[in-house]
């Protein structure tokens, strides 16, 4: 079932046909409607056609970094109890058989993405299952806003285990359209895949525009003109890689938006950015952008919109409040919002790291560390990274070693969230109340 190293483009009946007999492997397995799913694979189309089966027969997709070590993936497992959990390429073959099963022309849900949040402890962002109108309107939203087309191939250079590649990848299948899933970025496979399969669309993060930059310095750029959208999100983009991007790819093909595991809130052409430096665009269609006495952004969304953290009914809660323009949510981010409805993005929040394009939290990161012998407390921050954005630092107080730490922190954390700076400190700066002071580390 490999697609091999080198870029290919996959259409989207052959993604189908492949998706219909997983499906039909999964009810052999006895895989119910309403079970969960842990696809945990590396990056393909395979990864893409899986979490397919899922949604269009109404299992619940549960996508998880195959990197994940023990430590941190068993807390998940016993969250979600899954039906299966396919963590190779081995046990998907498994699953395939002659017989395949129709998909629903829409997913019944979304695939269910775990975030840390402030607790330590990842959560499931839970949609529910959808009725077949906001099933349809779920895709037609993402279609309409992107312009996704049989016409379109999707170039995918992010992990599908992602919300963002994820969702841009699935909703051009969905539209008729192919995917190229490249392994891993790399400049160099970038510009293969480009003059090889001749892209229409990619999301990507400002650290892979970044990687691509560089390398354009000094190698000769291939013919971009294929690209229709380039659309970047996950963390801050630096204004020099934002223009650079802008004169690569051309201002009416890049466009970067505000969003969350738990929902998306804005989309911003590069047109509008340029007329408003700075914002993040204005609130998506069908959804309002608000700004409370504290400076935190909420965002109401349509009922499909809609999610719940699994199993954690109070965490749930304090996401969520009634507004007159209907439900909103919140992440935690402070902003603001000018008289023309732009978004602009004070802070995000002052817990999450964000390297890559990867999101960190430190509470997760200090509580596989805190039990290593020897660390009396632990606080792990961020700095700036001219390459990541933010690389994640720890300061501990104790009588551990940085040996010791790194050790603990290979054995129990994926590799975006091991620290790759340690300070051994004193004390760690708190406030009058005893909060740890980040920001001064």
């Amino acid at each position: 079932m490999s697609y091999g190293s080198s870029p290919e483009v996959v259409p989207a009946d052959v993604l189908r046909a492949l998706a219909g007999r997983m499906a039909a492997g999964l009810a052999r397995r006895g895989v119910a409607e309403g079970d969960r799913v842990v696809v945990a694979l590396p990056n393909g189309v395979e990864l893409l056609a899986a979490v397919w089966a899922c949604l269009g027969t109404g299992r619940v997709p549960v996508p998880l970094d195959p990197r994940l070590t023990p430590h941190e993936r068993g807390p998940i497992l016993e969250d979600v109890s899954p039906a299966l959990v396919l963590d190779s390429l081995a046990r998907l073959d498994e699953l395939l058989g002659e017989e395949a099963l129709e998909l629903d022309p829409a997913p019944r849900c979304r695939p269910m993405h775990f975030t840390s949040g402030t607790t330590g402890r990842p959560k499931g962002v839970w949609s529910g299952f959808w009725d077949e109108d906001d099933a349809r309107s779920a895709v037609l939203e993402e279609r309409e806003l992107w312009g996704f087309a049989a016409t379109d191939v999707n170039l995918v250079v992010s992990p599908l285990y992602h919300s963002a590649p994820l969702r841009f990848a699935l909703g051009t299948v969905l539209a008729g359209g192919a995917v190229c899933v490249l392994s891993a970025f790399t400049p160099e496979g970038f510009c293969e895949a480009v003059e090889r399969v001749r892209p229409t669309t990619m999301f990507c993060v400002p650290a892979h525009l970044q990687r691509l930059l560089e390398h354009l310095r000094t190698a000769p750029a291939p013919d971009l003109s294929c690209f229709r959208l380039v659309a970047h999100a996950g963390a801050p983009c630096p204004e020099p890689v934002r223009r650079g991007t802008h004169a690569v790819f051309g201002t009416d093909v890049v466009w970067e938006f505000y969003g969350s595991t738990e929902g998306q809130f804005t989309a911003c052409p590069a047109p509008e950015w340029s007329a408003h430096p700075g914002s993040v665009g204005r609130a998506r269609p069908g959804r309002v952008m608000l700004v409370d006495d504290e400076d935190e952004l909420w965002c109401v969304v349509p009922p499909w919109g809609r999610f719940e953290y699994w199993g954690d009914p109070e965490r749930t809660a304090q996401a969520w409040r009634t507004t007159e323009h209907g439900a909103a949510f919140t992440v935690g981010d402070l902003g603001r919002i000018d008289e023309d409805g732009f978004v602009y993005l004070d802070a995000r929040r002052t817990d999450l790291i964000i390297s890559g394009g990867v999101n960190v939290y430190p509470a997760e990161v200090e509580a596989a560390l805190v039990e290593v012998p020897g660390v009396t407390e632990i606080a792990v921050f961020g700095r700036p990274d001219e390459r990541w954005g933010q690389r994640v630092c720890a300061a501990w107080v104790g009588e551990a070693s940085e040996e010791q730490l790194r050790s603990a922190a290979l054995e129990r954390l994926a590799p975006p969230k091991r620290p790759k700076q340690y300070e051994r400190v004193e004390a760690l700066p708190r406030t009058a109340t005893g909060k740890v002071r980040r920001t001064e580390l």
